[in-house]
């Protein structure tokens, strides 16, 4: 599944949802984008919530390693998020156990 992150090329960002992250959790897109690129980043599949598409999430640290859960999806190559927020409790364990 990590080669699905490596085959990307970029991040595709919806008109309507774009301002989202940031109006509900405080998360900016630079820190979205930031999370893939630095380690430890662990992949997940969300079969929960992949109806029409394939979703997915990741746990990981932006470059001032604020820990973030993000929901996305893949499009021609492209990193859709769909949501991001802090980690949890629960996720923060996970990841920091990693």
């Amino acid at each position: 599944m990590d080669d699905i992150i490596k085959a990307c090329i970029g991040f595709d960002w919806d008109a309507g949802n774009s301002n989202k992250n940031w109006e509900k959790h405080k998360v900016t897109k630079l820190e979205c984008e930031q999370v893939f690129f630095n380690s430890p980043l662990l992949l997940y599949e969300d079969s929960k919530h992949s109806h029409s598409e394939v979703r997915m999430y990741v746990l990981g640290q932006t470059n001032k390693e604020r820990l973030l859960f993000i929901a996305f999806t893949v499009r021609n190559q492209l990193i859709r998020v769909v949501s991001a927020r802090d980690m949890s409790k629960k996720e923060r364990k996970i990841y920091e156990q990693a």
